[in-house]
């Protein structure tokens, strides 16, 4: 059960563009996420869109306590196992309210960026 924020790289850059643009902007910072998703969302998101092209992304859930009992053998996988079954939320609210900035909805993300890959 991992899940992440998803901003496109081409809403983030129109924010980088915004913020720099204006004058209320100056000084500020500001957080660029979208919504969040988890990975079985994604996967079902390219399953449903990209048809033959995304037959070999998996679908079957992989139990919590499987993936903590592989990180004692791969450390690879100890940094994911705290963000286990953790939703993680930001807001990009001030970002909309002063630069009237909006991230395009992740699933079309994700189905953008498994298109560019292919």
């Amino acid at each position: 059960r991992l899940g992440f924020e998803i901003v496109d790289v081409r809403d983030l850059a129109d924010m980088h563009i915004r913020a720099m643009t204006s004058s209320a902007a100056a000084g500020q910072r500001f957080i660029a996420v979208g919504d969040f998703m988890w990975m079985s969302d994604i996967s079902q998101t390219l399953r449903s869109n990209l048809g033959g092209a995304a037959s070999k992304v998996p679908v079957r859930k992989l139990p919590d306590f499987v993936l903590r009992l592989l990180s004692l053998f791969d450390p690879s996988l100890r940094a994911v196992t705290p963000m286990l079954g953790r939703k993680y939320r930001h807001t990009s609210e001030k970002a909309k309210r002063l630069l009237e900035w909006h991230s395009r909805p992740s699933a079309v993300t994700v189905v953008d960026c498994a298109e560019s890959l292919l």
